[in-house]
C-alpha cells in the first residue's frame, strides 16, 4: 500500500508533464514545420512517439495504483 501512495503523485506528474512534451512535439512537428531544420523535424518527429508512450505508461501506472489503493480509476 504504502508504495502505491508514493508512486501515484509521480505517476500524476509524469502524465502531466509527457502531456506537454507531446503537444510541444506535436506543435513542432507539424505547425512550425516550416521554420525548423530537418534534424531538428526528425527528433520532433521521434519525440512525439517517446512523449506518446510515456503517456500512456504514467496512465496505466497512476489507473494501477489507484486501484490498488481503493480509489476510482479514471
Amino acid at each position: 500500500m504504502k508504495h502505491y501512495r508514493r508512486a501515484l503523485p509521480y505517476a500524476n506528474q509524469c502524465l502531466l508533464l509527457s502531456l506537454i512534451g507531446f503537444m510541444f512535439a506535436i506543435m513542432a512537428s507539424y505547425s512550425f514545420d516550416q521554420y525548423l531544420s530537418l534534424s531538428t523535424q526528425i527528433v520532433a518527429h521521434i519525440s512525439t512517439i517517446i512523449f506518446a508512450t510515456t503517456l500512456k505508461v504514467s496512465y496505466v501506472v497512476r489507473c494501477f495504483c489507484q486501484y490498488n489503493l481503493g480509489q476510482e480509476v479514471r
